[in-house]
């Protein structure tokens, strides 16, 4: 697609948005990258917007992981596990995913963004918990479940082309009891292997636009760094943000179910 400026400054802005929310909250890239790619940017195919955005927003977690590394709030030996089993997982999705119609995809993709976001409402995340250390000792109850669980969202995350932050936050809470500033900061580890995993997929098949993502990683990067910076600071906060964000996901998703169902129907 041709680039002006304003096309140019929608991509920055977009990818700044992303960064932010990162940065911030450890997941959401590519719910909101994909939508903001195809009707804010106009970008005309889904699945060229997905594999964009996973080449987008695998590198902006990087920035975002990190930004929390130097504050020393990764747990790495979970998180290697965790994205490990994710990789897998998300290869086949990636494969499942490029499968389906792009309006299809978006459809169940939107779907998706509405779960996602009334979990995230729903669910009143702990702000405390105790230190987990993957050790020969707790080894035996905790590997199985970060196996099972990173697979689980690392085959959701190749399908729909996202990093999976809003998936792997809540699945490493529910795998190890870690700390929820933890889980955010060691989410970005899977969610850029997860990314990059999805990228090459889709960049094989020839559906990533390296301009677009290129312009959307700059953007992202500053984003990412405001993004972090914020969440250092308004840690109490982060229910009221996780529910502004939750409703926004929310409306986005009923947006895309809500025009898919209009293609359908005009189809028809």
């Amino acid at each position: 697609m041709p680039l002006g400026v304003v096309p140019i400054a929608l991509l920055l802005g977009s990818g700044a948005l992303v960064g932010i929310t990162l940065g911030l909250v450890g997941g959401g890239g590519s719910v909101l990258a994909v939508p903001l790619l195809v009707y804010l940017v106009g970008v005309p195919s889904a699945h060229v917007a997905i594999g964009t955005a996973a080449v987008a927003v695998a590198l902006n977690a990087g920035a975002g992981l990190a930004a929390h590394a130097r504050l020393g709030t990764v747990k790495w030996p979970c998180a290697m596990v965790f994205t490990a089993a994710g990789v897998a997982g998300a290869f086949t999705g990636a494969s499942l995913g490029k499968q389906l119609g792009g309006s299809e995809l978006l459809a169940l993709f939107g779907l998706l963004m509405i779960g996602v976001g009334i979990y995230m409402i729903a669910v009143e995340p702990k702000p405390t918990g105790h230190d987990v250390r993957l050790t020969q000792k707790s080894a035996r109850h905790l590997l199985p479940r970060l196996i099972l669980i990173g697979a689980g969202v690392g085959l959701l995350s190749g399908f729909f082309g996202i990093g999976g932050g809003f998936l792997i936050v809540p699945g490493l809470v529910l795998a190890t009891g870690m700390a929820l500033q933890n889980a955010i900061a060691t989410s970005l580890f899977a969610v850029t292997a997860f990314g990059l995993t999805t990228a090459a997929s889709y960049a094989v098949s020839g559906l990533v636009d390296w301009r677009l993502a290129a312009l959307v990683i700059v953007g992202g990067v500053l984003g990412t760094m405001f993004g972090t910076r914020v969440n250092t600071h308004l840690a109490g906060h982060k229910r009221a943000l996780a529910g502004t964000f939750a409703s926004v996901v929310i409306v986005v998703g009923l947006y895309i179910v809500a025009s898919g169902i209009m293609k359908l129907m005009e189809v028809g």
